[in-house]
């Protein structure tokens, strides 16, 4: 994917309609008829910001724009949710593929923050806890109150847990046992390998399969057991 300079609106991140169209693999035509034949699916401020007069000519100026854009009287800017409906308008494999990227590249900022592992959190609330206590009248309920702590990081902490290697392997096994179940033709096994990788990833909430929580295990192999594609016409 192209290098994309960085734009935000409202604290999050968008593209306009030039760079949108460029990664998707089509142009700006496509992308604006897209947008007219469907707009009252389309909700400002949600999939897309319009900006005009004075706010357009402030944006203009405060950055480096493309030639072909300067001379606009409304100029579109579209959000993760927004590039997600020209995706599914467009409804190519270039496209699906782009928007994952996007998502993954461009519109999620990763933190460089590293997560404690659960021993080092359990540490960091004993460290804190042992200054909280001190002083208290009964070494009992010193006590009791340290292992109420306890309890409620080791639950905050299993539940933010992602699925290890394994638990991935799992999941993808019971993916491909799932296609080759329902599809013997090789030719149609991508598409329904696309299909159940995004259900999965709008039903869940997720960005990858990778980043489903392990308490969702269970619940997303049995989500796969009972799934049924969508029919060709």
């Amino acid at each position: 994917m192209q290098h994309l300079s960085v734009c935000e609106k409202d604290g999050q991140r968008v593209l306009n309609t030039s760079q949108l169209a460029e990664s998707f693999g089509t142009d700006t035509k496509i992308i604006n008829r897209n947008f007219q034949r469907n707009s009252e699916r389309y909700v400002q401020g949600k999939h897309y910001f319009a900006l005009t007069g004075e706010e357009l000519k402030t944006y203009k100026g405060s950055r480096q724009i493309d030639d072909n854009l300067k001379f606009t009287s409304v100029l579109y800017l579209w959000t993760e949710k927004g590039a997600w409906l020209h995706a599914k308008s467009l409804n190519t494999d270039l496209a699906w593929d782009a928007y994952e990227k996007l998502v993954d590249e461009y519109y999620h900022v990763k933190s460089n923050v590293v997560p404690l592992s659960k021993d080092q959190a359990l540490v960091t609330v004993l460290r804190t806890t042992a200054d909280l206590v001190e002083g208290h009248e009964s070494i009992v309920k010193e006590q009791a109150e340290l292992k109420q702590l306890i309890n409620n990081v080791n639950h905050k902490v299993e539940e933010q847990i992602t699925l290890d290697s394994g638990e991935q392997r799992r999941l993808q096994k019971g993916i491909a046992s799932k296609v080759y179940d329902l599809c013997d033709d090789p030719q149609i096994r991508p598409r329904f390998f696309r299909e159940l990788h995004r259900e999965i990833k709008d039903r869940f909430g997720v960005a990858s399969y990778k980043d489903l929580k392990r308490r969702e295990l269970q619940t997303a192999l049995r989500y796969i057991e009972n799934w049924i594609p969508k029919k060709v016409s």
